[in-house]
């Protein structure tokens, strides 16, 4: 009788596998997926609702390990194992990939994007497209774009009120030339330093601030080691989902369309999770203690023109055509 009952189970559980999984040629693949924030975190919980939906649409062929809080190393070397082939995937903040290509930079660009759709619009069109195909000679291949939101700035010492209030603090940046620059022509002295170490730099007092997304700060509890939060929102971040190509150039027809699949669904819904709660992690550090503030639109234009100087030099390293081709697809989704 239990041999009976244990068959029909089997049966059942065979009978709700995708399709695709019974019908493919697929094969047991172990994917090691690293990133910075905490599995609670937006990003986290995107990258378990694609860990579930491969394991879903592969009968449990293809097996997705989570490495969340910088577990393999700052963004900088996760990128690099990702071209050596020794972890599979990652989530990161688009204009870091200008190190492999350099027109990845102009998602860094200061005041660039109105809105998240505007940047979906842009990054799921031919322009976001057409940079991820750059990548591929670099050793990764680029499936989608997920959502951080807009990052705003925390200190320890004083409130930001008004543009100058800036000037002198010291800020960690990412990794990345023009954050650097960003925050020197703010009147800052930005330091540049990988996510895993911020926590405790801040904690000791031997950094002022620095700016992230306010899912971000929450997530990773910075509310306990910084005071003030200032709701800048001085850069959009397009998050890039990437693959190594050694990797990916191991699997057949069937395994890259679990993958493709599933990063699309977890796509829609990781940008549902980030945006329903960046305005919740607001009011969170709020309670939690942090005294935030809004700049008024006259401080915010004040930012924006310390801030063009950087603009023209980053044009002319990522190219003018770069930078214009973008520009024309927010003109025509402005009109």
């Amino acid at each position: 009788m239990k041999l009976v009952r244990r068959t029909f189970v089997a049966a059942a559980v065979a009978a709700l596998l995708p399709v695709v999984a019974q019908a493919a040629d697929i094969r047991e693949h172990a994917i090691k997926f690293a990133f910075q924030n905490p599995k609670e975190h937006p990003q986290g919980q995107g990258a378990q609702k694609f860990a579930d939906l491969v394991a879903q649409k592969s009968g449990g062929k293809m097996q997705v390990k989570l490495y969340a809080s910088g577990q393999l190393g700052g963004d900088v070397q996760t990128v690099s194992a990702l071209q050596g082939g020794t972890i599979e995937m990652t989530v990161l903040n688009a204009g870091i990939l200008q190190s492999q290509v350099k027109e990845f930079a102009v998602y860094d660009f200061p005041f660039l994007f109105n809105s998240a759709q505007e940047a979906d619009a842009v990054t799921d069109g031919v322009f976001g497209k057409n940079l991820f195909a750059k990548l591929e000679p670099k050793g990764l291949v680029g499936l989608n774009y997920w959502d951080l939101g807009f990052r705003n700035l925390t200190n320890s010492k004083r409130p930001i009120n008004k543009a100058d209030d800036i000037a002198g603090l010291k800020i960690r940046v990412i990794q990345s030339p023009i954050y650097v620059d960003i925050f020197n022509a703010l009147g800052a002295n930005a330091t540049p330093m990988p996510f895993p170490e911020v926590y405790p730099a801040l904690e000791q007092k031997a950094i002022d601030g620095h700016e992230n997304p306010a899912t971000v700060i929450k997530a990773n509890k910075i509310y306990e080691v910084q005071k003030y939060l200032a709701l800048t929102r001085h850069i959009y971040n397009p998050q890039a989902l990437i693959v190594s190509r050694k990797f990916w150039d191991k699997l057949n027809a069937d395994e890259r369309a679990v993958i493709t699949e599933a990063a699309a669904q977890a796509t829609t819904y990781q940008r549902g999770v980030s945006r329903t709660q960046a305005d919740i992690a607001v009011d969170d550090l709020k309670k939690a203690g942090m005294q935030v503030t809004e700049l008024p639109p006259a401080e915010i234009a004040k930012l924006r023109d310390k801030v063009k100087p950087v603009i023209e030099k980053q044009t002319a390293i990522v190219g003018a055509d770069t930078v214009a081709a973008l520009q024309s697809e927010l003109a025509k989704l402005r009109k």
